[in-house]
């Protein structure tokens, strides 16, 4: 099986894609690159049998339904509450609130974050990959699924204190990564990944895509499965899963 991730970023110079290896007794980073524009993703993503995006797929269906209200000046538009409580239901998606119960944490809000930038170039790669005829089903069930790297090192208890933001952290965490998955094979890229946060989260990504073809992350609920087609769902691995991503071929 053939993994890819890609930590997105509104440019290609902030944009890293991985390609992992894996077989029944051992995972081989393959590729890892930074500077990466949108060609280069399709194309392998045509060639895997997943690849995690970490970026949000879609806005907030209510998010949306307001601006569009709010765009209305040809008739009278809808009583907007404009409270805390109906801001913050336009700010999250239902997977980002379900990200919050497991994690304790808020994802970005595409809607009111700087993500909405890198959410729009998101739009434009999924659609790309839809062209080159790729099911790119937002809710994960398709080649393309949505990932958090950040949080998906939480789940795994590895420490992510600083390790987007200072070198000596991101080598702690590489190390911890190999102890914690020492099947996976990451040189000669381990220079890269402490060099770079944006290459740590594309290795993760393409990590967590693995654990997403596997089963091992939760599809999105029944009650939800129409919304996170609209809005995309965050593959978010269990604590437990890391020891399983060789269990199968």
């Amino acid at each position: 099986m053939l993994t890819a991730g890609v930590d997105l970023a509104a440019e290609p110079r902030g944009t890293a894609l991985a390609l992992v290896e894996w077989s029944t007794d051992r995972a081989r980073l393959l590729r890892l690159e930074v500077g990466i524009a949108d060609e280069p993703i399709v194309e392998l993503a045509r060639t895997v049998d997943k690849i995690g995006v970490d970026c949000a797929l879609g806005w907030p269906h209510e998010f949306v339904e307001f601006l569009v209200d709010h765009a209305n000046l040809d008739g009278r538009p809808k009583s907007f509450d404009g409270g805390m409580d109906w801001r913050r239901r336009l700010a999250y998606r239902e997977t980002d609130r379900d990200v919050r119960t497991q994690t304790g944490r808020w994802p970005l809000s595409v809607s009111t974050d700087r993500l909405g930038l890198t959410a729009m170039r998101a739009a434009g790669l999924m659609s790309r990959m839809s062209d080159a005829g790729l099911d790119v089903n937002r809710s994960g069930s398709g080649v393309v699924v949505e990932v958090y790297p950040g949080a998906t090192l939480r789940q795994w208890s590895i420490d992510t204190a600083s390790y987007r933001t200072e070198s000596i952290a991101r080598n702690r965490l590489v190390d911890e990564i190999q102890q914690c998955a020492p099947w996976l094979e990451i040189e000669p890229f381990r220079d890269l990944m402490t060099a770079s946060a944006d290459a740590v989260d594309a290795v993760v990504a393409a990590i967590s895509a693995r654990a997403s073809a596997l089963g091992l992350c939760p599809m999105p609920p029944a009650q939800f499965e129409r919304l996170a087609r609209i809005e995309g769902w965050i593959a978010l691995p269990p604590a437990d899963s890391l020891s399983s991503l060789l269990a199968k071929p």
